[in-house]
């Protein structure tokens, strides 16, 4: 334990190696022999190692020889009623329990997904700004919740280092909740502005650089903050036990270089969202000429909800740059002005996600707004074309739309075709149909003229015969499903499979022969047939000629 204060003597008791602390005698001897010390500034009795209390009721019921103390009360225990600080926390700490729910809804609502996700505007874009209210309500809750053993610590310890650790980690969220905010406007702004025309902007122009290095930007300047402020000693912070302890350690730690530095940083970020809201109104919305027609356009294209959430978060800034250079006002002294505190470091976050909250309620989901533009757009091209588009009721009335679901026109079509082996013989039927078509349409040709009746095909996909079809005659039901299968891939499509020449390494005419021989009343395609029954018979050289 630091020291408090320069050591007070014990105070007189019956003789020199007795002392008396609310009417129970201690022996003095044992307290120097362990070299205790007695702070009357918080009434406590600590060796640097050990810190007991010394007020009623905690007052221990004596000391042994070995340095114990008999019932005795440890110094950094939550022992003391809650006072204003906590009761002022508790009660922010039910708004922020109440906006966290909230934000919960507005994150279904406008996180969910109505249209394909779209390369360019990826979906977590539009929740960010949730995410980081569910942090700022997080963050809030525990500092609040441990600002409450600020007030019930007799002796200044951890509590107040975590309630303004999370404290500071609340302000730089609440910054990120006005920047994501801003962001996305302006990204949604440009997904309204291209959803006619994708083509209308381009993603690596100008434009398109500077709205992909502004995140970069500003997130920089909210981790630079993070940096100065976070990682630290706390310990100096904890000193603040006795008035020259306050002054000699905490003061200067709660105002050193590093909390003002950070505040800048702070500074540079809410600048940026300037920034941004400005790029968005000048790309995606009209553009006024004249310096006070510009400010007047900025102002009134501008959501009004940024028109409070900005000068909110300007507000933020400024307290924690106050903080940084008055100790009496930071949350930081235990001490402090709660007026001060909760109204400057706790009120305008709050009003910020309220804000946030409502104008989520307000607005619709992004994929239902466009998907009701798009047929605004649709509505007023067919009005300008003469179109009357009928209500969506009438195909289903005039029997355009076939009755029942996907399931009943499954089932239909299985009734049709048939199940199980049934399946196989009425596919051998329809095959053997197609055989005998087939064989009569060849018939018909046989006739003297060179030029025949030319007739459409049955499949509209492909003028290729379908291939020939022999009757399995076998006992193997796994061949004869594998033969009914090829069958009636080769029914339903008859041209998917391209026959793979079988003259493979002859020469050209034997290779651009037909496949099977014609009928003997049948023309044949070639043109060497005259030279085959005239000509010298074939002499094979080698097997490859085979």
């Amino acid at each position: 334990m630091f020291f408090l204060s320069p050591r007070d003597g014990f105070p007189k008791g019956d003789n020199e190696t007795d002392t008396v602390f609310h009417n129970i005698h201690f022996n003095a001897s044992t307290l120097n022999y362990w070299n205790y010390t007695y702070y009357p500034i918080n009434g406590t009795l600590s060796n640097g190692s050990w810190c007991m209390l010394m007020n009623p009721p905690y007052t221990p019921k004596g000391i042994l020889t070995n340095g114990t103390f008999i019932n005795s009360t440890w110094c950094y225990l939550a022992t003391d009623p809650i006072g204003d600080r906590a009761r002022a926390g508790i009660g922010f700490a039910v708004g922020y329990a109440l906006c966290l729910i909230f934000i919960l809804v507005n994150l279904r609502k406008h996180g969910e997904l109505h249209l394909p996700p779209e390369k360019r505007f990826y979906p977590i874009g539009r929740r960010w700004q949730w995410y980081w209210s569910i942090f700022v309500c997080a963050t809030a809750l525990v500092g609040l919740f441990t600002g409450i053993d600020v007030d019930r610590y007799h002796v200044v310890e951890l509590p107040i280092v975590l309630n303004v650790f999370f404290w500071f980690l609340m302000q730089m969220g609440i910054i990120a909740v006005v920047w994501e905010g801003v962001r996305h406007w302006g990204s949604w702004m440009e997904r309204q502005f291209i959803d006619p025309n994708p083509f209308v902007l381009h993603q690596n122009d100008k434009r398109g650089m500077f709205e992909l290095w502004l995140p970069i930007f500003f997130y920089f300047w909210i981790w630079l903050n993070f940096f100065l402020v976070i990682p630290r000693n706390w310990g100096a912070i904890e000193l603040q036990r006795s008035p020259e302890q306050t002054i000699d350690n905490a003061v200067p730690a709660a105002t050193d270089g590093r909390f003002k530095a950070a505040t800048f940083c702070l500074f540079v970020a809410w600048c940026t969202i300037i920034v941004s809201v400005w790029h968005s109104i000048r790309h995606y919305e009209p553009r006024n000429r004249g310096f006070f027609n510009r400010i007047i356009g900025f102002l009134g294209y501008m959501p009004f909800r940024f028109t409070l959430m900005i000068p909110l978060a300007l507000a933020v800034v400024a307290y924690q740059g106050l903080c940084a250079w008055d100790f009496g006002l930071s949350p930081l002294n235990v001490k402090t002005n709660l007026l001060a505190m909760y109204l400057g470091g706790y009120a305008p976050t709050f009003l910020i996600l309220v804000i946030q909250i409502i104008a989520g309620f307000m607005r619709p989901n992004e994929d239902r707004e466009l998907m009701r533009q798009r047929r605004e757009r649709g509505q007023a091209l067919d009005q300008e074309l003469g179109l009357v588009r009928k209500p969506a009721w009438w195909r289903r009335v005039n029997g355009d739309i076939p009755s029942g679901g996907m399931r009943d026109r499954i089932m239909r079509n299985v009734r049709e075709v048939g199940g199980g082996r049934p399946t196989a013989r009425q596919v051998e039927i329809l095959a053997e149909r197609r055989a005998a078509e087939m064989e009569a349409e060849a018939a018909a040709q046989n006739s003297g003229i060179e030029m025949n009746e030319i007739r459409r095909t049955n499949s509209t996909r492909t003028a290729a015969a379908p291939p020939p079809y022999t009757p399995y005659g076998g006992k193997s039901d796994q061949r004869r499903s594998k033969r009914t299968v090829e069958l009636a891939a080769g029914l339903l499509f008859p041209g998917a499979n391209s026959n793979t020449p079988t003259g493979r390494g002859r020469g050209l005419e034997v290779a651009g022969e037909q496949p099977r021989r014609p009928g003997t009343s049948e023309r044949s395609s070639s043109t060497a047939s005259g030279v085959s029954t005239s000509g010298q018979p074939q002499q094979i050289r080698s097997m490859l000629d085979v």
